[in-house]
């Protein structure tokens, strides 16, 4: 079997889904330092691999973001870009949904490119009344339209992979990787199905259609192109990220390539690269295999190799497939998308 392994993006790219802050530091002991640490180094670094613009997700609100913007994007304009959060310290207060709101459109005021929507939002967050605060709870619709009126499109990861729903045992696909994370299963009666989850994702789509999503993570239901390409196709505005899913991805790549080839202007690129993460994210070696295996993953048609580092890997005991896009969706996909939902971003890509 012919081996293809490119040693740079093929077209100019923007990972569209990275961690460059300190919101989730502590997920790799490093309790309140930068995930990235020389920035200029990193720049240097990713550039030599093609990949020319990013979005930092980790911006969150008031001095963090203003933090994040100053070491990420006034330093370093037109390379990253930096999203916020929802302020959710607002709920409970009187009057929050409106606040939330408000909050929003300050962040877009300080400079924030986007909305970064976490899975908190259906599986952790109260109401202030003491109730899980659900992503289709209609409080939350002067959130969503602020986004639109601010032009900030928002990343939204509603659930993950669909066998964290479900019982920790041997018929789980990610039975080894729930074993090593406990914290990363959802199946416990206390939290809400997945489908509940998916099923609310598009009722917030559907009824604030002028607002831009981008569901990360392949669409938050990777498992099941079918129902990605049923958004894609009701929901004008509607969009997809790759981000830390090649593992699903890729043992369907027919069924993926079909998708993008339908719909090219509507799939990004992203890793959800974390820089300090113990994994080897932090040295040059780990850098490029992570990106080369991304890009193996969507320019060629190789067959049956690793979707991670691990051999055999505890995320899924399997291995993908090339997509082998063609030449024009794959410009769109590795830059050409990010660009135009993320005009800062535009001259990376130039």
């Amino acid at each position: 079997m012919d081996v293809h392994v490119p040693e740079a993006a093929r077209h100019p790219a923007v990972d569209a889904h990275t961690h460059l802050g300190r919101w989730l530091s502590s997920w790799v002991g490093r309790e309140g330092e930068w995930l990235l640490g020389d920035v200029d180094e990193w720049l240097a670094a990713t550039e030599a691999l093609g990949v020319r613009g990013f979005v930092n997700l980790d911006g969150r609100a008031g001095d963090e973001l203003e933090a994040n913007l100053d070491r990420f994007d006034r330093a370093h304009p037109g390379r990253i870009a930096t999203f916020c959060h929802p302020d959710w310290a607002l709920l409970g207060r009187p009057g929050w949904p409106d606040l939330l709101a408000e909050g929003l459109l300050r962040s877009a005021a300080a400079g924030a490119a986007g909305v970064k929507v976490w899975k908190d939002l259906g599986l952790g967050l109260e109401d202030g009344d003491g109730a899980l605060l659900m992503p289709d709870d209609p409080r939350l619709g002067p959130l969503w339209d602020a986004a639109a009126e601010a032009g900030m499109p928002v990343w939204w990861h509603v659930a993950d992979p669909v066998a964290f729903f479900r019982p920790v045992d041997g018929l789980n696909e990610a039975y080894e990787q729930l074993l090593e994370r406990p914290d990363w299963s959802f199946a416990a009666p206390r939290f809400p199905r997945f489908e509940r989850l998916i099923t609310a994702m598009e009722r917030v789509v559907a009824a604030h259609p002028a607002t831009t999503f981008v569901a990360v993570h392949g669409g938050c239901y990777a498992e099941n192109l079918g129902w990605v390409a049923g958004m894609l196709e009701r929901h004008p505005r509607f969009h997809i990220d790759i981000a830390a899913r090649l593992a699903q991805l890729g043992r369907q790549p027919r069924a993926f390539r079909d998708l993008v080839v339908r719909f090219p202007d509507r799939v990004l690129f992203g890793t959800d690269t974390l820089p300090a993460a113990p994994d080897g994210y932090t040295t040059d070696t780990g850098l490029a295999e992570v990106y080369r295996r991304h890009f193996r993953f969507l320019e060629t048609a190789d067959e049956h190799f690793p979707h991670d580092g691990e051999e055999p890997s505890s995320s899924g005991r399997w291995r993908i497939s090339g997509a082998d896009l063609p030449d024009e969706a794959l410009r769109a996909v590795y830059g050409g998308n990010a660009a135009r939902l993320v005009p800062q971003l535009g001259a990376a890509i130039a």
